[in-house]
C-alpha cells in the first residue's frame, strides 16, 4: 500500500479501480465488407479467366470428346471415370509422370543453388559491379521463353551451333555435326541448362534482397568468434532466409513441373517419347490425336499432383503474413 500510495502522489493521479472479477479484454478488430466490395470486380474477373476453363476441363474429362463432336457441335457422350481409369493403367503415363518428376527435382536444385551462390557473391562486390549483376539479369528474366528456346536451339544447333563449334576446338575431341538430342541424358542437360538459366535471375533478386535484412552485428560477432564463413552461412545467414527460400523454392517446383515450352521448341514442336513431359504429353494427347478428353483427364491429374505444393506454399504465405 505505501508503494502505491507513493506512485499516486508522484504521477498526480488515483489509484485505478477494477471491478472484482472482471478481466480486461483485448478489442477484437472490427471487420467490414469493403475489402471484399474492392476485390469483387478482380474476384469475379479471375472466376471468368480461370474458373470457367478450369471446371469446363473437369467436366470435358468425363465426356467423350472427339474430332466428330467438335465439328458438328453435338454434345459428347458422357463416359464416366473411362478417362481416367485409361491413363492410370497406362505406363507411358507413369514414365511420363516419373520423368517429370525427375526433371522438377534436378532443375530446381540446381536454379536454388546457384542463385544463392550469386546472391551471396552480390553481397561482396562493389555496388557498380552488383547494379550490372541485377540489370544483366533483369534482362534475361524479361525475356520471353520462346525467344530464350529459340536462342539455344539456335546455339546447340547440329550443322551450325557454336557450342559444338567451340568444343570442336579442343584438341582430340570431334564435335562436328554433333546432335545433342540422340542421347536423351544430353538432350535433357540442355533443356535443364535452359531452365536454370532462366530461373536463376527470379531465385538470386529475391535472396539478395532477403540477404540484405541479415544483421550485420551478427555475422561480424561470430566472425570476431573464429566462426568460418560456412559455419557463419549455416547458422546465421541460411536460418534467417529460410522463409524466402522456401517460398522460392516452391515457386520453383510450380513453374518447372509443368514445363512445355523449352522442350516443345528444342524438339521442333514434335518431342520424342523420352522428351515428353506432363505438360506436353496432355497437348499430345488432345490436340494431337484428337483425344481431348483423354488430355483433360491428365491435365486434371496434373493439377491434383501440383495441389499439395500449392497448398505448401499458400500455408507459408500465410505464415510469413501472421509474422509480419
Amino acid at each position: 500500500m505505501p508503494v502505491v500510495e507513493s506512485t499516486t502522489r508522484r504521477t498526480g493521479g488515483s489509484t485505478p479501480h477494477r471491478a472484482p472479477g472482471r478481466a480486461t479484454r483485448p478489442r477484437r478488430r472490427q471487420t467490414s465488407g469493403l475489402p471484399w466490395l474492392l476485390s469483387l470486380p478482380a474476384l469475379l474477373l479471375l472466376a471468368g479467366i480461370l474458373g470457367y476453363p478450369l471446371v469446363r476441363m473437369v467436366e470435358l474429362s468425363f465426356q467423350n470428346m472427339r474430332l466428330r463432336e467438335l465439328i458438328s457441335g453435338r454434345p459428347a457422350p458422357w463416359v464416366g471415370l473411362d478417362n481416367y481409369t485409361k491413363v492410370l493403367s497406362d505406363t507411358d503415363f507413369w514414365a511420363v509422370v516419373w520423368r517429370t518428376v525427375a526433371f522438377t527435382v534436378v532443375a530446381v536444385i540446381f536454379t536454388v543453388v546457384v542463385g544463392l551462390g550469386i546472391a551471396l557473391l552480390m553481397r561482396r562486390v562493389a555496388r557498380g559491379v552488383r547494379l550490372f549483376m541485377i540489370v544483366a539479369m533483369m534482362f534475361v528474366w524479361a525475356m520471353p521463353q520462346l525467344v530464350a528456346a529459340q536462342a539455344f536451339r539456335w546455339i546447340t544447333d547440329s550443322d551450325f551451333g557454336v557450342v559444338n563449334y567451340v568444343i570442336d576446338k579442343l584438341p582430340g575431341v570431334d564435335y562436328q555435326n554433333h546432335s545433342w538430342f540422340v542421347n536423351p541424358w544430353q538432350g535433357w542437360s540442355v533443356i535443364t541448362t535452359l531452365v536454370v538459366w532462366a530461373g536463376i535471375p527470379f531465385i538470386a533478386i529475391t535472396l539478395n534482397a532477403g540477404l540484405t535484412q541479415v544483421p550485420k552485428e551478427l555475422v561480424e560477432a561470430a566472425t570476431v568468434d573464429g566462426a568460418s564463413p560456412w559455419q557463419t552461412l549455416r547458422s546465421i545467414t541460411l536460418p534467417i532466409l529460410k522463409p524466402l527460400l522456401i517460398i522460392v523454392t516452391t515457386l520453383s517446383v510450380i513453374w518447372d513441373f509443368g514445363l512445355f515450352t523449352q522442350n516443345w521448341v528444342l524438339r521442333d514442336g514434335h518431342p520424342e517419347p523420352q522428351y515428353q513431359t506432363l505438360a506436353t504429353y496432355s497437348y499430345t494427347q488432345a490436340f494431337g490425336q484428337s483425344r481431348y478428353s483423354l488430355g483433360s483427364a491428365i491435365s486434371v491429374i496434373t493439377v491434383l499432383l501440383m495441389l499439395g505444393v500449392m497448398a505448401f506454399y499458400i500455408r507459408q504465405m500465410f505464415k510469413i503474413g501472421e509474422v509480419d
